[in-house]
């Protein structure tokens, strides 16, 4: 996903520019260091106390420079028009939020409002049309079958999540003025791969293979996770 983020990026922004990137959900802010390192100006949106922990923790090992480009703000990514002016970003990350979110429209639209005219809006979200697969490729057939007809699901930390559907996301993204510009697939074969596996010795080689089928149809459709990249009119 760092991949296919750093080509909207690349493709849509003159090289050398400082972008100012809004990361709504940081968690434990993997993506907005690694944009800071990259040397843009980075602010973390997260609302849970432990993450904010471990966020600070990494950014505390950096040196200075990345740490004054870096901000973390405690607050919850409903709230961005508390804490900051429309248009305030070029780039606006929400990843791995909107399936704990049971309507997601104004938290969107919210998002939309915070990017600057051509901004980049990038979106990580379950895939709604394929929650039969991991239950099926497990040999979960009655989970498979549940799969078929349902956008909720339970997640590997054992908690009730909402999984989004790449047509209506397209629907709802064209509605709040940033209509869908490209979108990847995420974790094609990777998916059923147990928590804490080791990595592989040819981890390059598998992630040729999920980039390319991360961009390639019928595979892309069929990703456990969907990265929805959109540009504000």
């Amino acid at each position: 996903m760092a991949r296919q983020l750093e080509e909207q990026i690349v493709g849509r922004f003159p090289v050398g520019r400082r972008l100012r990137v809004l990361d709504v959900g940081m968690g434990q802010g993997t993506q907005a260091l690694r944009l800071a390192r990259a040397g843009h100006e980075v602010t973390g949106l997260e609302r849970e106390a432990t993450m904010i922990a471990a966020a600070r923790k990494a950014l505390a090992g950096e040196p200075e420079g990345i740490r004054e480009r870096m901000r973390i703000i405690e607050g919850d990514g409903r709230d961005t028009g508390v804490h900051f002016l429309p248009g305030s970003f070029d780039v606006v990350l929400c990843h791995g939020v909107l399936m704990y979110v049971e309507e997601p429209d104004a938290l969107l639209a919210g998002l939309a409002r915070m990017l600057a005219p051509g901004g980049l809006l990038s979106l990580l979200v379950r895939n709604g049309d394929a929650l039969a697969m991991r239950p099926g490729l497990s040999g979960d057939w009655a989970g498979a079958l549940a799969g078929f007809d349902s956008v909720t699901y339970r997640n590997r930390l054992g908690l009730d999540a909402r999984a989004d559907r790449l047509k209506t996301l397209t629907a709802t993204l064209a509605g709040i003025g940033a209509p869908l510009h490209t979108w990847y697939g995420v974790r094609v074969f990777t998916d059923t791969a147990a928590d804490g596996a080791q990595v592989p010795d040819d981890l390059e080689a598998l992630l040729a293979v999920e980039e390319r089928a991360g961009r390639t149809d019928p595979y892309r459709a069929v990703a456990a996770l969907l990265h929805l990249c959109g540009v504000r009119g």
